[in-house]
């Protein structure tokens, strides 16, 4: 895991301010069927992966559940099935069997995820994103995902300052 330490300046708002509080994540063991649900039914691109203490251990989004689906890797399955089959046909259950993707969160997350504490100011956090090409990052307390701040989290509070001079 990949904390900010930065030194906390005078800023306009902080994380705790501007964040998410309602995240909704995953934990390791749980099926990208179930993670793909969660993430069409709440509307989000991503989401922390916690353990069962509620400890930070990585993040997925919609571009690591979709990877094992690309067609890239279904020519590189239909390669090494011609090959297993040497001529014969294989069983149609056994080819349904691996066609489904039976894979976890924890075989797909990114484990080295950039956090920031509560007290991150917006600025901070926005060159965080910007620098790590990232849309969301964490907030953590003690380990915990408290919450998250997206892109559009940024904005929203970015709409919120005070105008200073003409629009």
């Amino acid at each position: 895991m990949i904390m900010s330490e930065k030194s906390a300046a005078p800023a306009l708002m902080t994380a705790a301010e501007i964040m998410t509080g309602k995240v909704i994540s995953v934990h390791p063991s749980d099926a990208v069927s179930v993670i793909a649900r969660h993430l069409a039914t709440h509307g989000i691109s991503a989401a922390p992966v916690v353990d069962a203490q509620g400890k930070l251990v990585g993040m997925v989004s919609e571009g690591d559940i979709m990877r094992p689906f690309g067609a890239k890797n279904q020519m590189r399955r239909a390669w090494w099935l011609e090959m297993l089959a040497e001529g014969e046909d294989l069983a149609p259950d056994f080819l349904e069997y691996i066609k489904q993707d039976n894979r976890k969160a924890a075989d797909l997350m990114s484990r080295e995820v950039v956090s920031v504490p509560e007290t991150a100011s917006l600025g901070e956090i926005a060159d965080i994103l910007a620098e790590h090409h990232i849309k969301r990052v964490p907030v953590v307390k003690d380990g915990r995902v408290v919450g998250i701040v997206s892109r559009a989290d940024i904005v929203r509070a970015l709409a919120h300052l005070p105008r200073a001079g003409r629009a």
